[in-house]
Parts: C-alpha cells; structure tokens; sequence
C-alpha cells in the first residue's frame, strides 16, 4: 500500500536523490546565468522534499483549481527552489525553461512571477511581502470556508504554506502581516522559516538580534522548532505537527546552511547572491555523489518527485464533492464558482447605472469620501465579494457600511461574517494583505488611509500593478484641503507619483457622481489596481449634461454657452477634484468680466484619459487651443499635456483652516482667471 500525503516516513535514499536534484538544478541554472541566488535552494531542498513530496495539496496539471494548496516563496531570490520544485512534480515548466533561467521571455525569471509560470501563486523578491500575501491567502480561505461550507460540504478546506528568511522578517511589513494572521487566529497558515544565519552582507548576528521564535509566539503563533532542516523525516514530522488543529497559525523554525552540499561556499555570504563557479559547482557534485551532467535529472528522481497522478486524484475528489454540494445547494454553488472566477453578478452594471443616475439626480454637496461610502453603500449590498477595510481610519475614510459589518474572530477562531476589516495603523501591511486576498480569489479587497500615507503601501501598491490584481486604495484627506492638521498630512506630490506606476488606474473625482463611476469602473478592472483620492471638505455638485464620458478619464464640462457666451472657445481649462469647482467660477468670472469664453474639461482619471483614442484625446482637448491646468499638487505631471499654465503647489503646505490654505497658495477663481487671461495676452 502507498502512503498518503499524512503518513509518517522516515527519511530514505530517494529523498536524498530528490533534494540533491534541487541543489544540482539550482547551481547549473544559476552557473549557466552567471546570475541568481544557488544559498537558499540549496540549503532548503529537504524543507521541500518534506513539504512538496509529502504534504502539499497540488495537482500540476491544473494549477489554478480553485482547492488547491497556496505556496509562497517569500524569499523570492530563491527562485530556482521554486522552479525546481514545479519542474520535477510535473507542471509545463520543461527543463529548457530552467536552461533559460533569468533570459529575456523565459518562464524562469529572476524572481518568481505570477501569471509568467504556471504554479507560482504570487510574485515575490521584495522581502516580506510575499509572507504577507500568504496570510491575504490564508484569510481569504477562512472566510469563504465559512461562507460557503455547509455540513457534509466541505468545497473550501486548503491550507497556504510560506517559505521565508531572514530578510523577510527584517523587513517591517512581515511584523504588520504576521501580527494581524494571529490576530484572526489563521489555523491554515504555515511559515516555514529558514534559518541559516546568513545575507548578503554576511552572517546576520550583528544586525539581527531578534528571538524569532518569542516574537511569532507574541503574535500568539504556535512555534515549533527549531527542527533540523536538512532531516526530511524531522521535517515532515514537523509539518505534519503543523497541521493538527490548534487554533494559531504556525511557525516552524527551520534550521539550515545556505549553500548546502558546496565544500568551500556553504555556510557563507559567498553562496547567497552569486554563481558558485564552475570549479565549485564541480566540486559540489563530487562532494553530493551527483555523477550527472548539467541539467540532467535520473529518470528514477522525475517518478520519485512526480505529483501528477496524486494531484489530479486529489482534485477529483474535490470535484466530488462540488457535484455533490451543487446538488444538495445549487444557488451557493453557482454564487461560489461565480466569485472564484472573478466575474460580477449579472446585475452588477445596472445597478452601477442606478448609482450614477441618482448620484447625478441628488446632486449632493458632499466630501468625496462622503460620496465613496454612498457609492459603497450601494456597490456593498450587491457584492458580497467586496472585502473592506482601514488603517485605523475608518471614521475618515469612510470605508464602511451598513453591509460591511466589521470582522472579528470569535475564540474557536470562527468569523462572525463581518466584511470590513481593522487592519490597525499598518498601510503597508494593510496593502500587502489586500494583495493575497486578490490573489488567492473569491473577494474584491479595498482599503483606505489617508493619502499622504500611500508612500508607507506604495511597493504594494507596485506590486498590485505588475500583478495585475483587481485592488481598490481608498485615499482620502487628498490635499491641502484637510486644513489643521498641516504639512506631514498635506499630501502635495503623491497624485502624480501615483500617477506614474504603470498598470495603476489613478482617479480624483470632484463630486458624487464622478466618484460613483470611479468605483464602477475600478470594480470592472480585473486585471488593474485603482486609488480613488478623495477629498476631506465638502464639494458642491459639478452641473453636466451627462454622464457617459466620465468613464473615459476626461470630459467636457462646461462651454462657453452654459456661463452666457455664445463663442468657441479661446482656451481650456483642466481640473481634477475639489478644483473643478475653481474651474467653473473661473470660466464664470472670465466671461462675465471679460467677455473670454473658454471651455472646462474635468479629468477625474488622467490614466484611463492616456488609455483613450486619439480622436477622442482631440475632441476634448483641441490641439489649438491653449491649456492651462488646475491641481492642488505639484505642477511637473501637467506639462506633458502641452499645457500653457499650470495653477499648483509646488511646497509643502501649513496648518491652517482650508479656506486660507486655498486662498494662501493662490487656489482661487481669480488667479485661474488671470493665470488663463496671461495666457491669451502672451499669445
């Protein structure tokens, strides 16, 4: 009889066979490179012989069905520990790809890249971070298990395992993580931490003092170790400990020497970042008793690691027990694969119309983030995939609703169904989170803060980008509209540098309606992140005509005739947010007091305007016209639309109310009129 994925062995030749191949892919593929990372795949091949050859839940011909295992490589410069894995248990990773490591187009990149290799789960190098979309993960699994499974039915019952090393836990982001998994008593989550004293710098005991195992227990984490790392029946003994109930996510100390197996670079800096040499890799086949060629693997070692027959055994049986749920609960079923596979109710776009319709129809003198609730308030009750949250700033960003209970853990660990989340004072953690929440599927995650913290989440943000994931930030206090509370909170140049992350859908609506399309539209984005920068004071509602155009970026406002002149225009005047409204009195003021007609173009999204087609780009910004632009926030981001003039801030702000903040720095209808009647003069 074979043993199953839960069977004690001990260690055997085979695993010293399968964990030696992972060393010998590692060093031949960073060699043939002269580029990578051979420390940590070397040194971590048995943790993964005892993980992937025993207990990980993994069909590698079918790597996105929807029960599987989540495994993340946190400390993603091990890449080829990854690559290895997938190629030997049987997933379309062939061995040129692994020829190929870190080569232009190659499945194999530097750094394990979602949506690039078939099995990698999220796209991790920055350190920390992939840890923390572990626990996104593992979060998202326990609230749809308990959404979803019923008695008999259990369609949602997988774990997340995380790899992760020293540098990971250095990096701050993993205390935010960390500390909230154990907050929500994360039973499915394991980390395993490999502990090998080493980084690039060298042996890490002069900077990195941190009892990492009193530390997770602080978290409230069951620790267990350290455990001999390179002792695959330890291991396994470890993990499967790891897997008996208890209520915490676990940490399992792993104990290790980077560069395993390399007579003269094991133990040291040398085998963290770089080749080892072709005389060493020599001598490390020697040493290992690998008589095999580069990249050459035994046929007996491909059946030892392959996962094929055990993985699709694994998800038939899955797909069992989902007829049988669809059967017993059809409409949970349905609504389950619904949102595994990332698609809104059929109802969602007239409701999103119906949003917009009577945003337009109230036309109400609110806040923008007054106005992101209201829309939430809507887009919430339709979509029970909308997953929200804050930075202790709920009361500020308005992020919640009356559909979004907040979550909490009860003391078995079940959820009370709660959907909005008290990340506490952890942006980075918080965007992070949300990340692995995208990734692991089934929930659309937003999240707010104020704007000028976007700088503690913007590598998530970043992230987001290139992951291609389907997150909404919730940026409020978007200027020096807050007022008092001054300069450190003022933000000045965080709209442009938004702005410039590519893949990130930026929007600043001015008035309630804008700000229902903005949402609208970052909910229809499966492939894109958005941040919505949203005003503290209030803004009067923008008179339109209507509302298709919104969703392009950019529109045309108001003409000339709707302030009483019946002229083409002689300029155009660019606004976003709260500074529309100066646009408008501006029109009025140059047309009543100058007889200069000129036409307001609002541009709630300059990165869907970009995206747009050139006639359009035309139409609303004709080529002859001169352009001044109105933004509370830095000037540089304007010129590349021609503009003649802008009207921004080029300085931090003050504390002060923010009337005499606007009036100080020269925000006023009367400067934007002289500034465009300037413009006209010099022409």
């Amino acid at each position: 009889m074979s043993p199953t994925l839960d069977t004690p062995r001990a260690a055997t030749a085979v695993d010293k066979l399968m964990a030696d191949a992972i060393r010998a892919l590692a060093m031949d593929a960073v060699q043939q490179a002269n580029s990578g990372h051979p420390g940590a795949p070397m040194g971590m091949a048995e943790v993964a012989v005892a993980l992937w050859g025993r207990h990980l839940k993994h069909n590698p011909l079918d790597p996105r069905w929807p029960d599987r295992d989540r495994f993340v490589l946190s400390n993603g410069h091990g890449s080829m520990l990854l690559y290895a894995l997938l190629h030997l248990s049987g997933y379309d990773l062939p061995i040129d790809e692994l020829k190929r490591f870190r080569q232009l187009h190659s499945r194999t990149p530097g750094h394990p890249e979602v949506g690039v290799t078939p099995g990698v789960e999220t796209t991790t190098g920055p350190l920390g971070q992939g840890v923390a979309n572990a626990v996104g993960m593992a979060l998202a699994e326990k609230l749809l298990a308990a959404e979803f499974n019923r008695p008999g039915h259990a369609v949602v019952d997988h774990r997340t395992w995380v790899f992760l090393g020293d540098g990971c836990l250095m990096e701050g982001v993993s205390h935010e993580a960390c500390a909230l998994a154990g907050a929500w008593k994360l039973d499915k989550l394991v980390a395993i931490y490999d502990d090998n004293g080493i980084s690039i710098d060298g042996p890490v005991a002069p900077w990195y003092v941190d009892d990492v195992g009193l530390r997770f227990a602080g978290y409230g984490w069951r620790v267990i170790g350290p455990v001999d790392g390179h002792d695959v029946a330890a291991m396994d003994a470890a993990i499967r400990e790891a897997k008996t109930p208890c209520g915490r996510p676990t940490l399992i100390v792993a104990k290790t020497t980077i560069g395993k197996g390399s007579p003269n670079r094991a133990g040291s800096a040398k085998a963290h970042g770089e080749a080892l040499g072709a005389d060493e890799v020599r001598l490390t086949r020697e040493a290992l008793g690998w008589p095999h060629a580069p990249f050459a693997i035994p046929a007996a070692v491909y059946a030892a690691w392959d996962a094929k027959a055990a993985g699709a055994a694994a998800q038939a049986a899955w797909h069992d027990r989902l007829a049988a749920y669809r059967a017993a609960h059809p409409e949970l079923a349905a609504e389950f694969e619904r949102r595994m596979a990332g698609r809104l109710p059929a109802g969602f776009a007239q409701v999103a119309v119906d949003a917009a319709v009577a945003a337009h129809a109230q036309a109400q003198t609110v806040a923008t983030r007054k106005a992101s609730q209201i829309a939430l308030e809507a887009f919430t009750k339709a979509l029970p995939e909308l997953l929200g949250g804050s930075a202790d700033l709920t009361g500020s960003n308005l992020t919640n609703t009356p559909h979004t209970p907040a979550l909490r853990f009860g003391a078995d660990g079940a959820p009370n169904g709660g959907r909005h989340i008290n990340y506490g004072v952890r942006e980075f953690g918080m965007a992070a989170v949300m990340n692995g929440i995208a990734l692991h599927g089934g929930f659309i995650p937003y999240g707010g803060t104020f704007l000028t913290f976007c700088d503690y989440s913007r590598n998530a943000i970043r992230m987001a980008a290139l992951m291609k994931q389907r997150v909404v930030h919730v940026f409020t206090h978007d200027s020096i509209g807050l007022g008092e509370d001054g300069p450190t909170h003022q933000s000045v140049e965080h709209a442009a540098s938004l702005r410039l992350i590519p893949g990130l859908d930026v929007w600043r609506p001015a008035d309630t309606a804008e700000t229902v399309i903005a949402w609208t539209m970052a909910l229809g984005q499966p492939t894109r992140p958005s941040a919505l920068l949203l005003s503290r004071q209030n803004l009067p509602y923008a008179p339109k005509s209507a509302l298709d155009d919104i969703a392009k970026g950019a529109y045309v406002l108001a003409e000339p005739g709707e302030v009483g002149l019946k002229k083409k225009p002689q300029a155009v005047i660019v606004a976003t947010g709260s500074e529309v409204q100066l646009a408008l009195h501006a029109q009025q003021l140059l047309a009543q007091q100058h007889g200069i007609a000129v036409r307001v173009v609002s541009m709630p999204s300059t990165t869907v305007f970009d995206r747009q087609g050139a006639d359009y780009k035309t139409e609303v910004l004709p080529p002859k016209l001169p352009r001044i632009a109105v933004e509370a926030g830095v000037t540089d981001f304007w010129w590349k639309y021609g503009c003649a003039a802008v009207v921004g801030i080029d300085t931090y702000g003050e504390s002060a109310p923010a009337p005499a903040l606007f009036e100080h720095f020269h925000f006023t209808a009367r400067n934007v009129a002289d500034t465009v009647r300037q413009v006209l003069s010099s022409q």
